[in-house]
């Protein structure tokens, strides 16, 4: 019986994504310049992997029964930034989709918000220089932020008190007109000071600045614009980690990582995106109160391996680090997935290198030789 499984994952072309950096990594060729935004390796319906078997390829659905798999392991390139969301958590998401049934809402409709039933805490794992916005700045922060600038002054009495929910649902709910007044300034002078040099991508002008590639609309703006200046803008070095649970407020903005995730669709949107925004359910399940942002740097294990914390039973990940020659035995205790990011690793009776995925099920002792200095993240069930 094989000890490990070669897997091989489904791609995403969302047009947010990058042409070059997922393509590379798995020698693919995309000689139309498509966009390859997600890889995603796990059972979920939109995109199961295929595992290759001594008696040929199979989903991993199949070779998992009924049990399942309660993660969603990806990577993503992010060139255009993703839209603001929260996710539910697994209580509401079990009654927002029961009510969406009873109410016989398609599960491909627009206007769903409920996929599943489950929750969709997530971890990230930078690849490169990132960019996020992930949850609302300090109430000192914010109430400079809207001090600071003219054209949110008018906010100021709404965060009296440090009244994020006040603040947040008072904007959500104006109209698009009155959206205008306050962000079509804003949008002017974040295009004049980003074009004349004057801020960086630690201002959320550039950003502000990006989304509509430094052109102002007429009318309409995005109202996920406002989140740009209320959230703090996070930088992550490679392979430093980001957690994001359930009621956070938060989005992607450049970069390459992976992401583990419950094995989960459900997304509240709050902006940047032609995507359904439903501002009442959203606002029904964002928490309101200020984030530290938590740059998790990694739990030494011992020489080889580091694991990044995250409180839920879900998934849990590590990076494992093998230099030419050293070798590294790992028990699994659940379903895991090894994926190399860097050099070439040698495990039962194939190699795997970077972009490549190895699947080991579970009770199985394996060891892994690096053939290359070699880099892998490991997933699995805690």
């Amino acid at each position: 019986m094989q000890k490990a499984y070669k897997l091989h994952g489904i791609h995403k072309h969302y047009d947010w994504g990058g042409t070059h950096f997922i393509p590379q990594l798995m020698q693919v060729q995309n000689t139309v310049n498509q966009p390859y935004a997600e890889y995603w390796m796990g059972d979920h319906p939109s995109g199961p992997s295929i595992i290759k078997t001594e008696l040929g390829d199979s989903s991993i659905g199949q070779f998992l029964g009924n049990e399942g798999l309660p993660y969603l392991f990806k990577i993503l390139d992010v060139a255009k930034m993703l839209s603001i969301q929260v996710h539910p958590t697994i209580e509401n998401a079990i009654k927002g989709f029961e009510l969406e049934e009873a109410k016989s809402i398609a599960i491909d409709a627009p206007h769903r918000n409920y996929k599943d039933k489950n929750h969709k805490p997530e971890v990230m794992v930078a690849l490169s220089d990132f960019w996020l916005l992930h949850g609302f700045l300090a109430p000192e922060l914010l109430e400079k932020r809207l001090q600071e600038n003219v054209y949110l002054n008018s906010l100021l009495d709404h965060f009296r008190g440090a009244d994020y929910r006040g603040l947040y649902s008072h904007f959500m709910q104006l109209s698009s007109q009155e959206t205008d007044l306050i962000l079509k300034p804003l949008m002017m002078d974040a295009v004049k000071r980003v074009e004349s040099g004057e801020v960086n991508k630690t201002h959320p002008h550039w950003w502000a600045h990006k989304y509509y590639n430094g052109v102002v609309p007429n009318e309409k703006i995005d109202k996920g614009i406002f989140s740009i200046y209320i959230l703090n803008i996070v930088q992550v070095a490679k392979y430093e980690g980001v957690f994001q649970g359930a009621g956070l407020l938060h989005a992607y903005l450049e970069g390459q990582n992976i992401e583990l995730m419950a094995n989960s669709d459900n997304v509240l949107r709050g902006g940047l995106t032609t995507k359904h925004v439903d501002v009442n359910e959203l606002i029904d399940h964002v928490k309101f109160e200020p984030t530290y942002p938590h740059v998790l740097k990694g739990n030494v294990l011992n020489d080889f391996e580091t694991n990044y914390p995250c409180p839920v039973a879900d998934f849990g990940l590590s990076k494992i680090v093998l230099n030419k020659g050293e070798t590294y035995t790992i028990n699994a205790v659940s379903l895991e997935m090894l994926l190399c990011m860097e050099g070439q690793v040698a495990l039962d009776s194939f190699v795997i290198a970077a972009g490549e995925v190895a699947m080991v099920p579970d009770n199985q002792s394996i060891e892994l030789k690096a053939n290359t200095f070699s880099v892998l993240f490991r997933s699995f069930v805690p």
